[in-house]
């Protein structure tokens, strides 16, 4: 294969993904003006959905113009050598291979981002804005920015930099090096994510002592689900939108709580809610989920591996001096169709697991406080109750509100 004609069919790939994905988009669109299900129409007024709507339609024209900004920007990028060109920049200051990485995925991860900005700032303070959702202050929203460049500066830049360390000690091996440190990684992130990561952009606060704390202890109980850490988020800092999650494993086990959740909800539904959560717990989906995540990214380091010296990754991006961090860039490239396909995969898991949820949720506590906490969820975040089957099955990790409901009341 010429150098060529592996550039075109990167250039293929990038255009074939932006079309399929403005197709589905379309197909959901056409559902938007779709009447409102009988089953809602406890919760629904005619003005309340015609908002949902109203949202609906404005996230997707939005939608259509940052998707095309960013496919004319990395097509630019392309036919415009702008790798070889930060590539060059990079190899100005250093001659260290790890250096020249960090420094070129840090103009481009950077430079993307701020190129991006205006159009993230329009969402949050426009759109969302007028849909009544947004709580964000913009010295919040610079303030994530920077906290998320130095994250990224430090967490993903010490994993990249002992990925090539291992690639430069033991070549064609380092992918079983590198795959150790990303599952020791994962599995750290997942048991202490809320304790040290979270802190830094929000405020947690262990749920008081009352009704809903008795209520779900009650319940935790009856499940046998040791549950002794509750804590609230204060998610109304940036959004209204409402949430629940847990994250850990045996002493690090914990549930949160957004502030927004607690307002919107009553006890029961909250309860309801948490019952959901602890099912995911108890069928074990957590620990499948993460166990898929690890052997995913396994199997993605080791085709890396076979491919990563071949100086044609690097030539085919228009940089002449091979390297690691390019390839790492051209092989992504080229590896995203199998990325779409794994995510459909698991996608069809993750709706799986959501129906297993829920039943768990119903058998163990109730289904009706379930459904009314899923309505009053859905109504709140003007969620689109009507999408298209296949924009469903591309995209969505849940079923639709429709088809929990369904399955919620046989």
């Amino acid at each position: 294969m010429t150098t060529t004609s592996l550039f075109y069919i990167i250039i293929a790939i990038i255009i074939i993904n932006f079309i399929v994905d403005k197709v589905l988009d379309a197909l959901n669109a056409k559902h938007f003006n779709n009447a409102l299900p009988k089953v809602l129409n406890d919760v629904y007024d005619d003005a309340e959905y015609k908002k949902s709507q109203q949202y609906k339609a404005a996230k997707y024209k939005f939608g259509i113009i940052t998707s095309l900004f960013s496919l004319l920007l990395t097509l630019g990028f392309l036919f415009l050598d702008g790798f070889e060109y930060v590539d060059n920049i990079a190899r100005s200051f250093s001659n260290n291979p790890i250096g020249i990485a960090l420094i070129f995925f840090g103009i481009i991860l950077i430079g993307s981002d701020i190129l991006t900005t205006p159009f993230s700032y329009y969402n949050t303070f426009v759109i969302e804005e007028k849909f009544g959702f947004n709580k964000t202050t913009v010295k919040t929203f610079f303030l994530d920015k920077i906290k998320g460049w130095l994250m990224m500066a430090i967490v993903g830049g010490g994993i990249l930099a002992l990925i090539i360390w291992f690639y430069q000690v033991t070549e064609q091996h380092f992918w079983l090096y590198a795959w150790g440190l990303v599952a020791l990684f994962t599995l750290f992130m997942n048991m202490f994510y809320s304790k040290l990561i979270v802190p830094l952009f929000n405020k947690q606060t262990p749920l008081k002592e009352g009704t809903l704390r008795n209520k779900i202890s009650a319940y935790a109980k009856t499940v046998g689900f040791k549950l002794d850490k509750i804590f609230v988020i204060d998610g109304s800092k940036r959004s209204t939108k409402a949430n629940a999650y847990f994250s850990g494993f045996g002493s690090e086990k914990r549930v949160t709580l957004y502030d927004t959740l607690i307002n919107d909800l009553e006890d029961e539904e909250i309860v309801a809610v948490l019952a959901h959560e602890v099912g995911h717990y108890k069928k074990k989906h957590i620990i499948f989920n993460l166990f898929a995540s690890i052997v995913l990214t396994g199997v993605t380091l080791f085709i890396l591996s076979l491919f990563i010296a071949n100086p044609l990754l690097s030539k085919a991006l228009g940089v002449e001096i091979p390297s690691f961090h390019i390839g790492l860039v051209a092989f992504g490239l080229l590896y995203s169709p199998i990325s779409e396909i794994t995510g459909l995969i698991m996608n069809v898991f993750s709706r799986k697991f959501e129906y297993q949820a829920d039943d768990y949720a119903k058998n163990t506590y109730k289904a009706e406080p379930l459904i009314t906490s899923l309505k009053k969820l859905s109504k709140n975040s003007l969620s689109n109750l009507t999408p298209h089957p296949a924009y469903v099955f591309v995209h969505y990790s849940h079923p639709t509100l429709l088809e929990r409901i369904r399955n919620l009341k046989k």
